[in-house]
C-alpha cells in the first residue's frame, strides 16, 4: 500500500512529501533519500512520528550517517499535537487531495509522486502561509495574532541559509512557472488518479463478491451483483477538492 512520508520545516513552512510502497526499511530509506536530495537546505533537527516505521534502530542509524550532527527528538506517547505542524499538512495536502482510497499498485504510487512534485513547486513557491506569533486568553476567549503571510520560499530566502546556487535555481523555477496552469495540471492529474483508483476498487469488489457468493450464485444474480458490489466498495462521497483552500 502507498504510504505518504512528509517533512515540514517549522521555521519557514517548507514541506516535502513522497509516496513509498509499504512501511519496510528499504522503502522508507528510499523515500528519505529522495526528500533529502530535493531539500534546498540542511537538516539541523529531526522530530519524527513515534511510529516504528519512522523511529527504529535502522532509520536512526540512517539519519546519523546521512546527516552529520543532526539532533533527534521524539513526541510524547499519545500526544499527537506534539507533531501538529506536520499533521496539519497531512490533512490539507494529503487527505484532502487523495481521500481514503487505497493506492497499492506501482503505477498509482508513480502517479502520486508525480503529483507531489507539482505540489512541491506550487505550495512552496506560490502559496503563502501565516505563523502564529501571539496567543492570549481574554476571559473565555482566545485571541491569536499572526504574522504577515509569506510563501515558504520567501521565508527561506529571509533566513540567509540558502546557498547562492540553490536560491538562483528556485528563483528561476519561480519565474518560469505559471501558478494557475500548474494548479490546473495538479487537478487534472488528481482526477485521473481518482478515476483509475475507483475503477480498480470496483474490479476488486466484483471479484470478491463472486468469490463469496460462489460460481452458481454469481451466474444467477448477474448484473445486479455487479451493481451491488460497485455500490458497496466505492467511497460514499467522491469529490475532487477543487475549492478547498
Amino acid at each position: 500500500m502507498g504510504i505518504p512520508s512528509a517533512m515540514v520545516d517549522v521555521a519557514t513552512g517548507w514541506s516535502e512529501r513522497v509516496a513509498v510502497m509499504g512501511r519496510g526499511q528499504r522503502a522508507m530509506e528510499a523515500g528519505f533519500e529522495h526528500l533529502l536530495t530535493r531539500l534546498p537546505f540542511a537538516v539541523v533537527e529531526l522530530h519524527p512520528d513515534n511510529g516504528s516505521e519512522f523511529f527504529n534502530y535502522h532509520l536512526l542509524h540512517y539519519w546519523k550517517e546521512k546527516v552529520v550532527g543532526v539532533q533527534l527528538s521524539r513526541s510524547r506517547p499519545y500526544q499527537k499535537n506534539d507533531n501538529r505542524i506536520v499533521e496539519q499538512k497531512n490533512d490539507t495536502l494529503v487527505r484532502q487531495y487523495f481521500g481514503d482510497l487505497r493506492f497499492d499498485r506501482p503505477e498509482q504510487i508513480e502517479a502520486m509522486n508525480a503529483l507531489y512534485e507539482q505540489m512541491w513547486l506550487y505550495y512552496n513557491l506560490f502559496q503563502p502561509v501565516m505563523h502564529l506569533i501571539e496567543k492570549t486568553a481574554v476571559g473565555d476567549k482566545v485571541r491569536r495574532k499572526w504574522d504577515q503571510a509569506c510563501t515558504p520560499f520567501e521565508r527561506l530566502k529571509a533566513t540567509g541559509k540558502l546557498s547562492a546556487q540553490q536560491e538562483q535555481r528556485l528563483q528561476t523555477l519561480y519565474e518560469q512557472t505559471n501558478p494557475q496552469h500548474l494548479r490546473e495540471e495538479i487537478y487534472q492529474g488528481l482526477a485521473q488518479l481518482w478515476s483509475q483508483s475507483m475503477a480498480s476498487a470496483t474490479e476488486v469488489a466484483l471479484i470478491s463478491r463472486k468469490e463469496m457468493a460462489g460460481p452458481k450464485m454469481a451466474e444467477k444474480r448477474g448484473g445486479s451483483q455487479a451493481r451491488l458490489a460497485s455500490r458497496a466498495w466505492l467511497p460514499p462521497r467522491f469529490s475532487v477538492p477543487f475549492s478547498f483552500e
